[in-house]
């Protein structure tokens, strides 16, 4: 479950008033040392914050930069947190033997450093398999959860491709490569229309063949992480406010997948951004910040124009949202 590290920052059109992104001295970057790993944390400082600081974890070849085209629309909110993680980014090679309870570890150690007891937490793709486990592990950090692109279980269109593609990096096979996951990360054109598709392919395509020998080590180490550890383990959820949301035409953690993983959170909510697929934060960059804005804002986030009927998998359980 790799996502696209997309993340050139795009300012408010010519001749538009826009959201202003964070200045220079609102940004901070941190070196930590977690059990012998050097990794980086971004800390873009929001000194009025509506709401606690929000943590964004992306997919695995996102890094801490890859949400400054985010930051526009949710620094003016609160304060906000990315992160290389061991194994990932510019921060230290991780063998596979450590599984997503490390990373989870990694987190609260980060959290810890940086004195923020409290977080809203943001997890997309892999991200999202990472926040889970910090969640169900350390449940006293977190106080509303958004998950993006997510599953329960490892897709199969991944577990099928992960061979062949591994291989195809280890060889040096970089176009093979490339090709392979644009189509498993990209819907089919016929699937529905998707915003900046041939743009994001692109781009996309770009990216996976100037990855550098130690980002293509990094991979294959993640998809070994990743089919040895798996991604799931049926522990409790914060009883929190949780919304799970994908494109509509995600063909690789499809809505129905994570429909699913919002029925085993209490209190959750589940939709999906119109014309889009997996890479719904790419497509539509400001819709997706607009929306995880607003539920970390505990504002309301039914009848948006860019969304689908929103749902709640859990219309069961007798939950609150009044947490703050």
């Amino acid at each position: 479950m790799r996502t696209a590290a997309i993340a050139a920052h795009a300012p408010p059109a010519a001749g538009r008033s826009g959201p202003v992104p964070p200045a220079p001295g609102q940004v901070e970057e941190r070196r930590l040392v977690f059990e012998g790993f050097a990794y980086h944390c971004r800390v873009v400082h929001q000194p009025a914050p509506l709401t606690a600081p929000l943590v964004l974890l992306g997919g695995s070849s996102q890094n801490r930069y890859s949400w400054q085209g985010h930051e526009k629309w949710l620094s003016p909110l609160c304060t906000l947190i990315t992160v290389d993680l061991p194994g990932y980014g510019s921060s230290d090679f991780l063998p596979a033997r450590y599984g997503m309870d490390f990373l989870a570890a990694a987190v609260k150690h980060m959290l810890v450093a940086i004195d923020t007891p409290r977080v809203n937490l943001f997890g997309g793709c892999f991200g999202e398999v990472v926040g889970l486990r910090f969640a169900q592990l350390h449940p006293e950090f977190i106080r509303r959860i958004v998950f993006c692109g997510a599953a329960k279980d490892l897709p199969a269109l991944y577990t099928d491709a992960v061979p062949r593609l591994s291989r195809a990096l280890a060889r040096g096979e970089i176009d093979e490569a490339a090709g392979g996951l644009v189509r498993l990360f990209m819907s089919n054109p016929g699937a529905g229309r998707v915003r900046k598709h041939a743009a994001v392919a692109r781009l996309l395509q770009q990216q996976f063949l100037n990855q550098t020998p130690d980002e293509i080590r990094k991979a294959v180490e993640h998809n070994t992480r990743l089919t040895t550890h798996g991604c799931y383990r049926p522990l409790p959820v914060p009883d929190v406010p949780s919304l799970v949301f994908t494109g509509e035409f995600d063909t690789l953690c499809t809505p129905q997948m994570g429909r699913e993983l919002a029925a085993t959170m209490p209190a959750s909510r589940f939709t999906t951004i119109k014309e889009a697929d997996h890479l719904v934060t790419v497509e539509r960059r400001q819709e997706s910040a607009d929306l995880i804005g607003r539920f970390v804002t505990h504002r309301a986030i039914d009848d948006l124009p860019y969304c689908n009927p929103v749902e709640s998998p859990c219309a069961g359980s007798a939950h609150t949202t009044t947490h703050r």
